[in-house]
């Protein structure tokens, strides 16, 4: 996610308790639309697809801050 800003990930997942908890978060959501997807814990379409809508909005807001933090 976002290798033209790796650096600025590292720096930011240390001084950012905000951009740390997101970041938690999504790659959490990750792992667990990925479990979900191999069928290794028990799910709906229905919530996989709102679980990768949360996963999507969080990225959004982790781009936000990432542009805001690189201006």
């Amino acid at each position: 996610m976002f290798p033209e800003y790796r650096e600025l990930i590292t720096k930011l997942k240390t001084s950012d308790r905000h951009f740390s908890h997101l970041f938690d978060k999504h790659n959490k959501l990750d792992q667990q639309i990925q479990r979900m997807e191999a069928h290794s814990e028990p799910s709906t379409p229905e919530e996989i697809e709102t679980l990768k809508k949360e996963k999507l909005l969080l990225k959004d807001q982790l781009y936000a801050v990432l542009k805001k933090a690189s201006a």
